[in-house]
C-alpha cells in the first residue's frame, strides 16, 4: 500500500495501539507495530524472520501481529466490511450483469494450516490437507459486505451458512433495507446468490441442477457470470495476504482474527484504489496449486419451499426475457 494510505491506517488504529511509556522501557511506535503486522499478513515468512527484519524477538513480533489484527478487528471492522451506502451502486453493478434486485455473493474458500494441537480431523477438508474455512459475502467491485471466519475445514458449507449470523439476519429480513420488486407477478425480494451448496431460500438464489432446459441453463449461466466478483475477491486477497496461502503457523485460536484482518485491509486497499501487481496473482495460483480448493457439495436433504421456487422462477423468466 501507498505510504497515505499507510499512516492514514496508523492513525485510525493509534488509540487502540498507542502504549505508555515507562521507566522500564520505551514502547514501539504504532507505525512499526503496524509496520511489522502488514509485513507478516503480506508474506508467507515465520515470526523469527519478522522479527529479524524490524529488530524484535521472535515472540514480540507474535504478540504485536495479533495485537494489530485484533485493533483492526475492533475499530475497523464495521465501518470497513458492510452493506455501506450504495445499495443502488450495487444493485445496478448485478443488473449489468444480468441479474435483478441482487445485493450480493456468498461463497466459502479454505486456508491452509498446520496440524491444530486438537480435534485436527475436524479441520481436514475433502481435498485432505488441514485448513480453515472462511464465509464471506461481496458485492459487485468484490468487497467484502460480511464475514464468517474460522470453520473448521471439514464443515460442510450449508452448515457454515445455516450457523452464521448472515443466514439468521436474512431470515428476520435485516440483511438488506426491504425493496422488493414485481416480475412476472411476483415479489421479488432483494437477493444474494450462492453456488449449489446453499440451500434456495426466498433471498438466496441458487442454480437450477434438476430438469434443466435451455431456460434454466440460460439462468445457471447469468448466476455463474454474477459469481466472478466473489472469486476475483478471493484470489485478490490471497494474492495481497500471503500468509493466507502457505500453511499459516498462527495458533489456530488466533486465525479467525488474522483472516478477518486481512479482510478488512483487502477492503481499505481496494477502496484506496491500491496497486495489484499480477505477479503477486501468478504467486499466489502458484501456491494456490498446492492446496487445491474443495469443490461444492449440494446438500439434498432439504427440500425448498414452494416460495423460494417461485422466486426463483420468475427470475428466471426475467432472464430469459431479457435475451
Amino acid at each position: 500500500m501507498r505510504k497515505a494510505t499507510f499512516l492514514d491506517l496508523c492513525a485510525r488504529l493509534s488509540p487502540a495501539l498507542q502504549r505508555q511509556k515507562t521507566r522500564m522501557r520505551v514502547p514501539l511506535s504504532v507505525e512499526k507495530r503496524v509496520a511489522i503486522a502488514i509485513w507478516k499478513l503480506a508474506t508467507s515468512v515465520c515470526y523469527r524472520d519478522v522479527g529479524n527484519q524490524f529488530g524484535v524477538g521472535r515472540s514480540t513480533a507474535g504478540s504485536v501481529v495479533l495485537e494489530v489484527c485484533r485493533a483492526i478487528q475492533r475499530v475497523l471492522m464495521r465501518s470497513t466490511v458492510n452493506v455501506g451506502n450504495s445499495l443502488a451502486d450495487t444493485i445496478g453493478g448485478f443488473e449489468a450483469r444480468g441479474f435483478a434486485n441482487c445485493m450480493g455473493v456468498v461463497g466459502t474458500t479454505h486456508m491452509p494450516i498446520l496440524c491444530p494441537p486438537h480435534q485436527a480431523s475436524e479441520y481436514v477438508n475433502t481435498k485432505g490437507y488441514y485448513s480453515m474455512a472462511l464465509q464471506a459475502l461481496v458485492d459487485h467491485q468484490g468487497k467484502f459486505t460480511h464475514l464468517s471466519a474460522g470453520w473448521p475445514g471439514k464443515t460442510h458449507e450449508a452448515k457454515i451458512f445455516n450457523k452464521s449470523t448472515l443466514f439468521t439476519k436474512g431470515q428476520e429480513g435485516t440483511l438488506f433495507p426491504p425493496a422488493p420488486v414485481e416480475i412476472n407477478g411476483v415479489s421479488v425480494p432483494r437477493v444474494i446468490l450462492g453456488g449449489p451448496a446453499y440451500p434456495l431460500l426466498p433471498w438466496l438464489m441458487v442454480p437450477y441442477t434438476e430438469d434443466l432446459d435451455e431456460v434454466k441453463e440460460s439462468f445457471n449461466a447469468t448466476l455463474s457470470r454474477c459469481q466472478e466478483p466473489l472469486e476475483e475477491a478471493f484470489s485478490r486477497l490471497k494474492g495481497r495476504w500471503r500468509c493466507l496461502t502457505g500453511r499459516n503457523d498462527c495458533a489456530v485460536e488466533n486465525l479467525p482474527r488474522l483472516i478477518s484482518a486481512c479482510c478488512v485491509l483487502h477492503n481499505i486497499c481496494e477502496e484506496k484504489g491500491e496497486a495489484y501487481e499480477e505477479k503477486w496473482e501468478a504467486e499466489a495460483k502458484h501456491l494456490a496449486a498446492t492446496f487445491e480448493q474443495p469443490l461444492q457439495r449440494p446438500d439434498t436433504r432439504i427440500k425448498p419451499a414452494a416460495r423460494s421456487e417461485k422466486v426463483r422462477d420468475a427470475l428466471c423468466a426475467y432472464i430469459a426475457s431479457k435475451i
